[in-house]
């Protein structure tokens, strides 16, 4: 198979991310599905977004996202932590469970164990249609537009995460937050062929052995799964940290060969360019995803991708996900990777025969 062909679906799926957005938006506006559910969440209640793999990345930037936006308690866990440790689970709380598949082992068996056994009515998000979890769950908010042929999470990942950010931001009554998703997928289709060209000419024009990525607060979720879009996809060896964490030891690894990407927020950007600076001193290859750089930031980085977003700041984790995408895409292709078909993965993680919830997936 030729690099032309390898990855076909995950690049038309990465590439449509932006009218993706628009059509999910549309539909939760003519339905007013997220209004409805944001009153439905009782008071005092802390939310717990739960998902695995990329949907346990949503959930840490949705759960930041919601603590910001309405000021309340919120939390991410992986559903194996609510299955062998039910007791971490805080009282009163309001599960959201996040499914691409809706047919996720460990998610069913998490919502199986809230319904059945400790009576919690549970919110899930899902992209495909006619689901076990659809059954299961009290309340299902369904993205169908966003669903996906290939393995790996793409466009489902952004989409379900503004879905659960526009939920925040109905229970905030924070109206410019949720009107600014129109004017994210407008601005971000805008530049999608820049930010798409810049990864692709990075890529094809270094080798590295070590990838690192970098977040703080919403921007640590999208560090986390660009890591995993880069081990999914490239079978390549990534890491990731909160950024001023990294000085602490784990900057051993720098060198040319260590490809360190900053995701850099508003709110924490003098100190986390500061990082970007020494990581650059140090002789690290350097790429930083900002919404506006600053002289620091700029003579620092190795590859700069710049969005100029007129949105609050937590909006545009989506967009920032998207560099990292392409990074584990363009990386899968040079290696002769078929990033449509990645190494010991399935499209849907079901364990036949373990417990209930699995039961129930395999039906």
């Amino acid at each position: 198979m030729s690099n032309s062909q390898l990855g076909v679906h995950t690049i038309a799926e990465i590439l449509s991310e932006p009218e993706t957005w628009k059509a999910c938006v549309a539909e939760l506006e003519e339905t007013r599905q997220l209004q409805s559910l944001s009153l439905t969440i009782p008071k005092g209640a802390e939310c717990v977004f739960v998902g695995c793999g990329s949907s346990y990345y949503i959930a840490m930037v949705a759960a930041n996202t919601w603590t910001i936006l309405t000021g309340e308690p919120a939390r991410a866990l992986p559903a194996s932590e609510i299955l062998l440790f039910p007791q971490c689970l805080p009282k009163p709380c309001q599960p959201v469970l996040i499914s691409r598949s809706g047919h996720t082992s460990e998610v069913l068996e998490v919502v199986g164990l809230l319904e059945d056994q400790l009576h919690l009515r549970t919110i899930a998000i899902t992209c495909g249609t006619d689901t076990p979890i659809e059954k299961l769950s009290t309340h299902v908010i369904c993205l169908a537009a966003a669903d996906e042929k290939s393995t790996v999470m793409t466009r489902s990942f952004t989409s379900m995460l503004l879905a659960l950010q526009g939920l925040a931001a109905e229970r905030a009554g924070n109206k410019d937050f949720s009107n600014s998703f129109h004017r994210l997928a407008s601005e971000v289709g805008v530049q999608l062929d820049g930010i798409h060209a810049k990864i692709r000419s990075l890529v094809n024009q270094h080798s590295f052995a070590d990838y690192v990525f970098l977040g703080q607060g919403p921007f640590y979720g999208v560090a986390q799964e660009a890591t995993l879009k880069v081990a999914e996809m490239s079978c390549s060896y990534a890491q990731c940290f909160h950024t001023l964490e990294f000085r602490h030891g784990p900057k051993a690894i720098v060198g040319p060969e260590t490809l360190v990407t900053f995701f850099l927020s508003e709110t924490g950007n003098d100190s986390e360019v500061s990082v970007l600076e020494e990581i650059k001193n140090l002789g690290g290859t350097t790429l930083a995803v900002t919404n506006s750089a600053d002289s620091t930031a700029r003579k620092s980085s190795d590859c700069l991708i710049e969005l100029s977003l007129d949105v609050p700041e937590a909006a545009r984790a989506a967009a920032m996900v998207i560099p990292g995408q392409l990074l584990g895409f363009y990386t899968g292709v040079a290696k002769g990777l078929n990033p449509d078909e990645p190494r010991n993965l399935t499209r849907v993680v079901m364990l036949e025969g373990e417990g209930g919830g699995a039961r129930r997936a395999a039906t």
